[in-house]
């Protein structure tokens, strides 16, 4: 891959995760303007169902749960997802195996 390649790349993957975040929380706030939508598709105001902060807590508490169970993994564990050839003492002389000439 040539230079400005691996710029496109790293631009649309630094890029794209903060367009979707803008998409996402401005997904939410119109949701918490506007209101859902309900089953029989009618247009009147009573029938929406309104964005409660009890749905935010609903939907952010197994997010909350994840998190922690991530941060505790990496915590007391660092090296339980890492590769094995990482505790290997490093030797100029011999190439690893995964390693092929051209």
């Amino acid at each position: 891959m040539s230079q400005p390649t691996l710029n496109r790349f790293f631009s649309l993957h630094f890029l794209l995760p903060i367009i979707i975040t803008v998409l996402v929380i401005t997904h939410l706030i119109l949701l918490h303007e506007k209101g859902s939508s309900n089953p029989s598709n009618s247009l009147t105001i009573m029938d929406k169902i309104k964005f409660n902060p009890l749905f935010l807590v609903k939907d952010t508490i197994p997010l909350i749960i994840i998190a922690i169970m991530i941060i505790t993994i990496i915590s007391l564990t660092p090296n339980i997802l890492g590769d094995v050839e990482n505790f290997n003492v490093a030797n100029p002389l011999v190439a690893p195996i995964h390693i092929q000439p051209e």
